[in-house]
């Protein structure tokens, strides 16, 4: 692990020797936890490419994910300005959470509703409660009812309204029409099983693909 060596020695490690590890997913940028690394640590997830971190209570190294299998395939790590902390953005298998949950952030204490963040995620979410939980005059709720025939027809109905906005080169109307497909295009994605992560994994490889090519267009 000597490699790592010239990674490590600009941080500053506290007077126990750990820094605090925010662990985010690299695709919701939801926080998962907060953990903490010492330097064997840090190595050991450079190295292997999975976080590892520094159990305080037990006083041992504990690799995520080696009993449950919830394993965390590092993506990145930044440090701060300061150098006494680091993020990890990573590609989660399972849940975060010892209790269960995807993330050890779940108990909300407040949330301001004038300036609550959106994100897709969240709507995947929403969409997804209302296929599990079904409520009484949900349009959502309406077309789980309705069956996939029907989500797919809305969703070729917006395609062709996206087609006539554009066409007609009138941007509000465009943008409208693209949020309406876009919201069909969950509804199919909860009725498929497909998550947000497995259309972003099939962007990413041909994002990786259309780079190699134009380095060997390069060369």
């Amino acid at each position: 692990m000597e490699r790592f060596d010239d990674l490590v020695k600009n941080l500053k490690f506290d007077e126990n020797g750990l820094l605090p590890a925010i662990v985010q997913d690299y695709i919701t940028h939801e926080v998962l936890t907060l953990a903490y690394m010492n330097e064997e640590s840090l190595k050991i997830s450079l190295q292997e490419g999975q976080t590892c971190f520094f159990s305080r209570s037990r006083q041992c190294l504990w690799r995520k994910g080696e009993t449950s299998g919830n394993v965390q395939q590092i993506v990145s790590i930044t440090a701060d300005c300061d150098a006494d902390a680091l993020v990890v953005q990573v590609k989660k298998q399972g849940p975060a959470c010892h209790t269960g949950s995807e993330s050890c952030f779940y108990d909300e204490l407040y949330e301001n509703e004038e300036i609550k963040p959106f994100s897709l995620s969240g709507l995947y979410q929403v969409i997804e409660g209302r296929r599990t939980t079904p409520k009484e005059g949900s349009y959502t709720t309406y077309l789980f009812d309705k069956g996939r025939d029907k989500i797919l027809k809305k969703v070729g109905e917006e395609c062709t309204e996206v087609l006539i906005a554009g066409a007609k080169d009138d941007l509000a109307e465009t943008i409208y029409e693209l949020g309406d497909l876009m919201y069909h295009a969950l509804v199919l994605m909860v009725d498929m099983d497909i998550s947000l992560e497995d259309v972003i994994s099939e962007l990413s490889k041909r994002h990786v693909i259309d780079k190699k090519v134009k380095q060997e267009r390069m060369q």
